[in-house]
């Protein structure tokens, strides 16, 4: 698999209205539309999301998301080496996959979707 760079990083906090006040007004990130997260995005097109606390399902502070070319071929190569990959999901702006790394954390794997 090849990895062609970062496009993504994103929180999860108790505190979600406090941080995105302090990611827009603070650091002066664009909010920019998302659905269920506060999204912004830096000058170099990647994005940093802040979200609510995970209620159920595997708890998480932090994901990272890693940009491939292709997701399929790529998440085929995580599940053939053994890594919990989640069904293929997608926003306005791209294909995603998270994974479990063997570190325990959520990770993604990203994929610019063509217009």
């Amino acid at each position: 698999m090849e990895l062609l760079g970062l496009v993504f990083a994103g929180t999860a906090t108790d505190r979600r209205a406090e941080m995105a006040g302090f990611v827009e007004v603070v650091l002066g990130l664009r909010r920019v539309a998302a659905g269920a997260v506060d999204m912004f995005e830096l000058p170099d097109g990647a994005r940093f999301a802040v979200a609510g606390q995970r209620q159920g399902g595997r708890p998480t502070s932090r994901t990272i998301g890693f940009l491939v070319a292709d997701l399929d071929p790529a998440v085929a190569e995580l599940r053939a080496a053994g890594v919990e990959v989640a069904e293929p999901a997608e926003n306005d702006r791209h294909r995603y996959a998270h994974f479990i790394a063997p570190d325990g954390g959520l990770y993604e794997l990203v994929q610019e979707r063509r217009a």
